[in-house]
């Protein structure tokens, strides 16, 4: 038996399957609104069979958006937009989950294929970008933020509440908030980006104390019996892995105590400088000891495309649930696609009828 196919269950939510769509920025939303382009997106998504699809990172504040083209949830027009995408995904027998986020020093962004840097300050366009330290990231992204006040990190923090709130009332029913990729949750944890010496700065547990709270505060508003998420960096690949990784870990076991109910174990990206090590399912071995060592569930994306190497890494316990992101661009039928690969039998394969007739005719 397939353990990709297994379903997964946490909290009152059961997956068909192992499989997740992770979030996948579509840089075409309109101050904040998604459209049409996003509804056909995310419906075809589920249709192909995944057990999860997660909608991309989501701002919980304008300021917070990557580029303009990013998605919104800041107010309750924008909430309602995602009404017809969540009753499309669960139509389709997926789970509906949303990413929320703040960019933090990384906003204010042209889209990746109109230069993937910072908006010239010259362009009306762009913005001032908030960080816990007046620091840049350096390399495309040279735009000096401005350090947040104590009363930014409340607000920002009541953002992530009043998403939360939006996100739950519009009916998804599993919530992750954006704590990796040098964005804002992440800037406060790296000391790369945080040079504070406050109550938000400094030591390990002062540099936690951001997200730490920004969780317990969304832990107090997000359901009880529906699962709630993040993804960390919880390794920057800058020489200093082993200890980010301790640091990372009990940060972690600190987030389950708080009532995270799993993790997506990613990348930092907190430096231009790091050097990653590129490889099919590297990222396995590292989300598996945070698994053991942390005791939470887990889940990655990062080389999960290929049917045999998704297989694996569910099968040997390094993963919970396998985050398929391009490879679900390039065939939205991934899950398809690989219970054929994977030799399942057909009654696995979740696909609609319209498509299965054809399908598994031939």
């Amino acid at each position: 038996m397939s353990a990709l196919f297994q379903p997964f269950t946490l909290k009152d939510v059961t997956l068909r399957n192992r499989i997740a769509v992770p979030p996948m920025c579509q840089y075409s939303a309109t101050d904040g609104l998604i459209n049409d382009w996003h509804q056909v997106h995310l419906a075809a998504l589920a249709r192909g069979g995944a057990g999860l699809v997660i909608v991309e990172a989501t701002a919980v504040a304008p300021e917070g958006r990557i580029t303009p083209g990013c998605a919104g949830i800041w107010n309750d027009q924008l909430a309602q937009a995602f009404v017809p995408a969540v009753k499309a995904i669960k139509a389709a027998g997926s789970v509906p989950g949303i990413q929320i986020a703040h960019a933090g020093r990384k906003a204010s962004a042209n889209r990746p294929w109109e230069g993937d840097d910072h908006i010239a300050d010259s362009d009306a366009r762009g913005w001032q970008t908030i960080a816990p330290s007046a620091l840049p990231f350096g390399a495309n992204l040279p735009k000096q933020p401005e350090a947040m006040s104590l009363d930014d990190i409340a607000r920002v923090r009541d953002d992530f509440v009043a998403a939360a709130q939006r996100a739950r009332d519009v009916g998804f029913e599993w919530l992750e908030l954006h704590f990796a990729h040098g964005y804002l949750g992440q800037s406060f944890f790296s000391a790369h980006s945080n040079q504070r010496d406050d109550a938000y700065g400094g030591s390990v547990e002062k540099r936690s104390r951001f997200l730490l709270e920004t969780l317990a505060a969304v832990r107090e508003v997000w359901p009880e019996n529906l699962p709630l998420t993040a993804r960390f960096g919880v390794i920057e690949f800058d020489g200093r892995d082993e200890q980010t990784m301790l640091d990372s870990i009990e940060l972690t076991r600190q987030f389950k105590a708080a009532g995270l109910d799993m993790l997506s174990v990613s990348i930092g990206f907190s430096t231009p400088d790091a050097k990653i090590p590129w490889a099919p399912g590297f990222m396995g071995p590292i989300a598996e000891r945070v698994r053991r060592e942390a005791g939470i569930p887990v889940s990655s994306a990062w080389g999960f495309g290929e049917p045999h190497i998704a297989e694996k890494a569910v099968k040997d316990g390094q993963l919970d649930l396998v985050m398929v992101g391009k490879a679900h661009l390039a065939n939205p039928h991934w899950a398809y696609f690989a219970a054929r690969e994977l030799g399942i039998d057909k009654a696995s394969w979740t696909l609609p009828a319209p498509y299965a007739h054809w399908l598994e005719r031939y």
